[in-house]
């Protein structure tokens, strides 16, 4: 319990101090994982909303490969894009291992299955709804997708939420691509993990605490922007 009250205290102290190391690593924290989710987010929804318009051969196979590909272990992912980024690797040329490119392409691999099952549930039940009035239209594939990421959005926003929480509190595929660098690769939850093992428990719950209250205020701000509460859809 004491260490829960130092650790709220390090992390009021933090923050009303404006912490120049506490702000730096939490934009870059923020940085890594927008860049991610909106990456991640392009390539996953339409593919989901492709997948619950579209009927061919290996449909379901790939289908089943992405709801699978939602428990892969992130060190395992970690473990991959470190080889295929190493001077030995085939992207190696490129020298972005222990950057924060690095640890963008990790985290765009970890949460774009994920974005993509949650777009595929939510678009297959919207399509059962329009099916019959979008054919009927005789539109074509695009206009179908369109109209559904296009009415779908607040259900998509839940996908890209979901995608966005799982990245921020990615830690070990991170440390493995990013290095925890000070002042490069350092994030909050690498931070937490360093401090932790240092054994500064009341500096690495302070971190935490932080990180818990930019995952809010990011969810809260993207919740507002959206107007669903406004128009009675939260």
């Amino acid at each position: 319990m004491f260490e829960l009250l130092e650790g709220l205290k390090a992390a009021f102290w933090l923050v009303v101090t404006l912490d120049p190391e506490l702000w730096d690593i939490s934009m870059r924290s923020l940085q890594v994982t927008l860049t991610a989710l909106v990456i991640a987010s392009a390539i996953a929804m339409p593919l989901g909303t492709y997948l619950a318009v579209q009927r061919f051969r290996y449909r379901r196979f790939i289908i089943a490969m992405i709801n699978a590909l939602m428990g892969l272990p992130p060190v395992v992912v970690g473990l991959v894009v470190y080889i295929l980024l190493s001077r030995s690797g085939p992207f190696g040329v490129f020298n972005l291992l222990f950057t924060p490119t690095a640890m963008i392409i990790a985290q765009v691999v970890i949460i774009t299955p994920l974005i993509a099952s949650i777009a595929h549930q939510s678009m297959r039940e919207l399509w059962a709804e329009y099916h019959d009035l979008l054919i009927s239209l005789n539109t074509t594939k695009a206009q179908r997708i369109f109209t559904l990421i296009r009415d779908g959005r607040r259900n998509l926003l839940t996908a890209a939420l979901a995608g966005f929480g799982r990245a921020i509190g990615e830690v070990g595929a991170i440390m493995i691509v990013g290095g925890n660098i000070d002042n490069v690769t350092r994030v909050l939850t690498t931070a937490i993990a360093l401090e932790t093992g240092k054994g500064d428990f009341a500096l690495a719950l302070g971190l935490g605490f932080v990180l818990i209250g930019l995952a809010v205020l990011v969810n809260l701000a993207i919740h507002s922007l959206s107007r669903t509460e406004q128009e009675g859809r939260w």
